[in-house]
């Protein structure tokens, strides 16, 4: 079988893999318009500093992040989070204030610590202990997470910790963003036990060794990253592959299907000067896993129906600038690994790492580095506002939360626009109706972040599954 992949970032490359687990006599065509592998992750190394340009680690709790590691022999290279300081700040009033012990997300698992946070007003935390008393939905209608948030836990702690900690996530409006597309399981626990904080309280009682894992000596924390950073992931899988396996600098402008059902696209070299031809290279296969925008795109003329459903999935930006200092700069020692800022906060920022407290190998000795995020849902234009005025409008934000004495020892930009699916109310649906439509094409996957999940893991498990059904295709031909 021709089998080609559109997209070399996470999704795309574990299909890559995947397939040449399953079908190893193959043969592969991975496409990429960029001159590298990784997608959005790219990992810099400069003057001792280990800078991420995107992503900087992936959660543990779902499986497919350690798989594909492990796969590829790179788990003795995982890095847990500095233990001494897994905790998040949240800005108020221009100060960083550590979360709520317990705090998950949207729910407490301990209540002294939410009962005596300076974050929440005494009306605030009165609000969120009438939680235990407000009315369950039992329905499975969806809802936004503000209002959710809203609803059972009130408007104080929607916006004081909820908004900043997802928002830092997702880059989305609270006011679309969809909970059962996103965070489910607490629509599960309002069904089921009545109360976000009794349900936390009776799964915290019923399986309390799980829960505490982390704690309680697990063999990863919650979060890990690799010692040579986070393309190491996608260098491997492409040394791995064929050499005339990959095709960078490539883009694919069209598909169409032809009678026979195979698939043929029209692709053309990128940043080129002089004139070229188009090339209808034809595929048995095709793996399409890049955003579901150029998706649909090159899909209106093959399947125009899909394209369109591709195509209302919204999408926004952000923009990182890291900061590099030599420790003696920063004036104040931090018991957290960052922090996030509240829409009520009017910031431009939406979170900061303390890249070099988060894992200590990010930074040389006596040095210190600080990833900041700026843009999504709350302010777009910043994802694509040019380096020379973002660097200065952040740096002074930041200044306004951190002492820092003088100027940095260098920054670095990443701008990463329209990356960011937004999993707005209906999501579920809207991507049910798109496999629907998939199902029927034997011959055609999709992958990526837009699908189950923004984080690595997911997008690993898109590929996977990916590659899984071609692979159907070919041990089973009437499938």
């Amino acid at each position: 079988m021709n089998i080609a992949i559109l997209g070399a970032g996470t999704s795309g490359l574990a299909a890559a893999h995947r397939l040449q687990q399953l079908m190893p006599q193959a043969v592969l065509r991975v496409f990429d318009r960029r001159n590298r592998t990784g997608g959005v992750l790219e990992t810099i190394n400069k003057d001792g500093f280990q800078i991420e340009q995107s992503a900087d680690n992936f959660i543990t709790t779902v499986p497919w992040g350690l798989q594909l590691c492990k796969e590829l022999g790179l788990d003795e290279d995982l890095i847990q989070t500095n233990p001494n300081t897994r905790r998040t700040y949240v800005v108020r009033k221009g100060k960083l204030h550590l979360l709520p012990d317990g705090f998950l997300m949207m729910a407490p698992t301990k209540l002294m610590p939410m009962a005596t946070t300076p974050i929440l007003s005494p009306l605030g935390k009165l609000r969120a202990g009438l939680e235990l008393l407000i009315p369950s939905r039992k329905d499975d209608t969806d809802e936004s997470m503000a209002n959710f948030v809203r609803r059972r836990l009130g408007r104080e702690v929607f916006e004081r910790l909820v908004e900043p900690l997802v928002s830092g996530v997702y880059a989305a409006d609270m006011e679309k963003l969809s909970v059962l597309a996103t965070l489910p399981r607490f629509r599960e626990m309002e069904r089921q036990y009545g109360s976000l904080i009794w349900a936390m309280q009776r799964q915290l009682r019923a399986n309390k060794a799980a829960h505490l894992a982390e704690q309680s000596g697990a063999r990863y924390s919650m979060f890990v990253t690799l010692r040579g950073g986070l393309s190491v992931i996608s260098e491997t899988i492409a040394q791995k592959l064929p050499p005339e396996s990959l095709q960078l600098n490539t883009e694919i402008t069209q598909i169409a299907k032809t009678p026979e059902g195979k698939w043929t696209l029209a692709v053309s070299p990128c940043e080129t000067s002089t004139p070229h031809e188009v090339r209808r290279l034809k595929f048995d296969a095709v793996i399409i896993a890049t955003l579901t925008s150029d998706a649909a795109k090159i899909l209106t003329t093959a399947l125009p129906t899909l394209a369109e459903k591709l195509g209302t999935i919204e999408h926004e930006g952000t923009a990182i600038a890291t900061f590099a200092f030599d420790s003696k700069q920063i004036k104040q020692e931090f018991l957290g690994m960052g922090f996030v800022v509240p829409k009520i906060e009017q910031s431009p920022i939406l979170a900061g790492s303390f890249s070099s407290v988060k894992y200590e190998h990010r930074a040389p000795q006596g040095k210190f580095l600080i990833r900041v995020f700026a843009g999504g849902a709350r302010r777009p234009e910043l994802a694509e506002m040019p380096s020379g005025q973002l660097v200065p409008l952040l740096l002074g934000e930041l200044r306004k939360v951190i002492k820092i004495d003088g100027e940095p020892l260098f920054t670095t930009t990443a701008h990463w626009a329209n990356t960011m699916p937004q999993y707005n109310v209906g999501h579920r649906e809207r991507i049910a109706e798109i496999e629907s439509l998939v199902d029927n094409e034997p011959s055609l996957a999709l992958a990526g972040n837009a699908f189950c999940g923004v984080g690595i893991p997911s997008c690993i498990q898109t590929g996977f599954a990916a590659a899984e059904k071609i692979a159907r295709l070919w041990l089973n031909p009437f499938y």
